[in-house]
């Protein structure tokens, strides 16, 4: 088959999306490629279609573990072979699972960062014939990117394994140092460049300062059609905004990383099948969520970053229809975002007293626990050491972009049984122990595979067959563990820890001081630039997010809250500009009164230079002093 036949057989469509197309002729003419698509842009299809093109396997390095879990799954059910190694997963998993991508017929395997550094990992990759290396959210490899994780540097030597590779890089956001970084980091030769402008015309953003934002929010949801997201910081949040506005009329639920696997799952599907109109949430939903008919995303509270806000407010009007993106704030707000940023950069000796209480909390001896990962409860944790649960969590932050911890927020892993006797001995177990017989047979009948890799098995349906409680199902599985007739990985929903290092004891634990200088200086970059974007008056939304990007030559988009103010000047934008710009430059020389000023100006006549004044002094670029003269602000 070819490109295009792959993808109508797979995924339904007829043609590419803009670029797609050119990234995967890239990586399959063997070239190293680097690929810029914003939110929506259809950036797995681009390392998906060349792994089914060519001979072998694909290796996908992604950080995000619940994305890995939905491609793999949504994979499966197209009728790709897909697999995953993460966190959580035993070493018996793994090897098994790597032994099937070596002898298999696998045809993506998705790795989270810190399995690169196994050398079960590196050993069983040199075996494998992999046709292309794609790194996901490609970013966290650079330490000028927002989300910086050391462990994405495992790929460069990975790519010593396998020197004939391609490698094919992908992220929705990346300033252009970050870019640089990254083809550094990856040690891309001869590589290709591909870019998607963070241009979106159909979309308008907006920035309302507010007072009373829950207020303008039900208004606006009340005013504005179809289906929406409202993005809120905290989990508790989440749910009073999502009952004020379903007790208003408008059906709504809530989403945070706490929350179940199965209540995520139910929420998430009401959403997208429209049964529920408005999502209100944290920044964990909407990671891999690709509903085209999205109409407005609403951020009650500020982002840290316009790579964050880009990636939230891009799930708005993929389908391409007019969509709005709206940011409330107020004083307040700014100044409570920029000090939470400040805020996440503890002191170095408060992440040590953190990172001493996480080994007594797993009861982890000095130099043990490599690569082992472990249930975390962050609310019990922070009780049982009566540490804040603010600082827990900036100082856990801390250590992970120091590499010395990963936090996996609550992922789901179902229980997984496999037998450790072949079907011969099976049946020898069988017949000497007749009272697990039944039990045995329904095992088998329920659930096919037991013999070759971990299979997922539910013990309430299990229970349900065999019209019994789960806890004796349970019983009977460790009974056969005990007996070393299976392996048997209970169920897993809660949030965890993964140590990338062995604990070290206080004493080696090293973060430099200009690392976390470092670190916090971007950071409070980030964020003075969102509290630039939310204050300025007088230039469009569109061009100031496509400048942070590095897109220089671009044009007002004509739709965002300070557009439509100009719009309604009746004056084109060169009009608007030849005036703003002879204003600029008189007043810049002298103060001047109004009539002086206005005879002054060379241009479309009195009542056009009047508007366009009256916009500048609304707009906060001019004002009267005290003798009643018109002066420039700078």
């Amino acid at each position: 088959m070819n490109l295009t036949q792959i993808l109508t057989r797979y995924w339904g469509y007829d043609k590419f999306r803009p670029l797609q197309e050119e990234v995967i002729q890239s990586v399959m003419a063997g070239k190293d490629t680097f690929a810029l698509m914003p939110t929506g842009g259809g950036k797995s299809v681009c390392y998906q279609v060349p792994a089914l093109a060519s001979d072998g396997i694909c290796i996908v390095v992604s950080p995000l573990i619940a994305l890995m879990k939905d491609q793999v799954e949504a994979l499966k059910k197209k009728g790709i072979e897909a697999r995953a190694l993460f966190s959580g997963m035993s070493y018996r998993e793994m090897d098994i699972t790597l032994d099937n991508c070596v002898y298999g017929r696998i045809k993506l395997l998705y790795l989270s960062p810190e399995r690169l550094a196994s050398d079960l990992v590196k050993a069983r990759v040199a075996k494998m014939k992999v046709n292309l290396l794609a790194v996901d959210e490609a970013h966290c490899i650079s330490q000028w990117g927002y989300d910086f994780r050391p462990a994405y540097r495992n790929i460069a030597s990975l790519r010593e394994l396998i020197p004939n590779t391609p490698v094919l890089a992908v992220t929705a956001t990346a300033t252009q140092p970050v870019i640089e970084d990254i083809l550094k980091q990856l040690r891309f030769s001869g590589s290709q460049i591909f870019r998607k402008s963070f241009h979106r015309e159909n979309l308008a953003y907006e920035v309302r300062e507010e007072e009373d934002k829950q207020g303008r929010l039900l208004k606006l949801c009340r005013e504005w059609k179809g289906s929406g997201i409202v993005y809120v910081r905290t989990r508790r949040r989440t749910k009073e905004m999502a009952t004020l506005l379903s007790r208003s009329g408008i059906v709504s639920d809530h989403y945070h990383g706490g929350l179940t696997q199965a209540e995520r799952r139910q929420k998430q599907d009401a959403w997208m099948k429209g049964q529920v109109r408005v999502i209100v949430c944290t920044n964990a939903f909407g990671m891999g969520i690709d509903k085209s008919n999205v109409r407005f995303v609403v951020h009650m509270d500020i982002p840290d970053s316009m790579e964050a806000y880009v990636q939230e407010a891009g799930r708005a009007g993929r389908d391409e229809e007019p969509a709005r993106a709206i940011i409330f704030h107020n004083a307040h707000d700014r100044l409570e975002m920029l000090e939470r940023v400040k805020a996440s950069y503890p002191p170095f000796s408060e992440i040590k007293v953190v990172y001493q209480a996480l080994g007594n909390y797993f009861q982890l001896p000095v130099g043990s626990g490599l690569e082992t990962s472990f249930d975390f409860d962050l609310g019990d944790f922070s009780q049982r050491f009566s540490l804040k649960v603010d600082l827990v969590f900036h100082a856990m932050q801390v250590l992970e972009r120091a590499g010395y911890i990963t936090m996996v927020e609550s992922i789901y892993l179902p229980s997984r049984i496999l037998f450790k006797v072949d079907q011969k001995g099976l049946y020898a177990y069988q017949v000497a122990h007749q009272q697990m017989d039944a039990f045995i047979k329904l095992l088998l009948r329920s659930y096919p595979g037991l013999f070759d890799q971990p299979v997922p098995v539910r013990e309430e349906e299990l229970a349900r067959r065999m019209n019994s409680s789960v806890a004796n199902v349970v019983a009977l599985l460790q009974r056969l563990v005990k007996e070393d007739v299976i392996e048997y990985f209970p169920r897993k929903e809660s949030p965890q820890v993964f140590y990338n290092l062995a604990r070290l004891d206080e004493k080696n634990l090293v973060i430099a001081p200009e690392f976390l200088k470092q670190r916090r200086d971007q950071a409070m970059e980030r964020a003075e630039y969102m509290v630039f974007y939310l204050t300025s008056k007088t230039r469009c939304r569109s061009q100031m997010i496509l400048a942070y990007f590095g897109e220089k030559e671009t044009q007002r988009c004509g739709v965002c809250d300070i557009c439509q103010d100009r719009n309604d000047l009746g004056l084109n934008e060169l009009e608007f500009e030849r005036v703003s710009e002879m204003v600029k430059e008189i007043l810049t020389g002298e103060n001047m009164a109004l009539n002086e000023l206005v005879e002054k100006v060379e241009g479309p006549g009195d009542d056009h230079v009047i508007k366009v004044l009256q916009w500048l002094m609304d707009h906060g670029k001019i004002r009267l002093n005290q003798e009643n003269k018109l002066q420039w602000v700078s």
